[in-house]
């Protein structure tokens, strides 16, 4: 879909879906909403046993509720390398 669209796609609210494409390194970017709240449990995005990752920080904005919005994409030579970026 990625290569005939020529569009970037974005996953809101899906983190299996996520999971999926990353274990395939098929995601090219990550938008991440950080809450100023502990909720001490909860799914993982990045789930225990997932190999070793290193991202870049290429953007960070806080908003008036003291949320931080992060955009990470994969270091390279980590396999989240691809030609188009996609959003998550």
């Amino acid at each position: 879909m990625k290569q005939n669209s020529g569009e970037d796609f974005a996953i809101l609210g899906s983190g299996l879906l996520v999971q999926s494409l990353m274990r395939v390194s098929l995601v090219d970017e990550y938008v991440l909403s950080i809450h100023p709240l502990v909720l001490g449990s909860g799914r993982r995005l990045f789930a225990d046993g997932r190999p070793f990752a290193k991202f870049q920080l290429v953007d960070a904005k806080i908003s008036t509720t003291g949320v931080v919005i992060a955009t990470y994409r994969p270091a390279e030579g980590t396999g989240g390398e691809a030609a188009a970026p996609s959003r998550v």
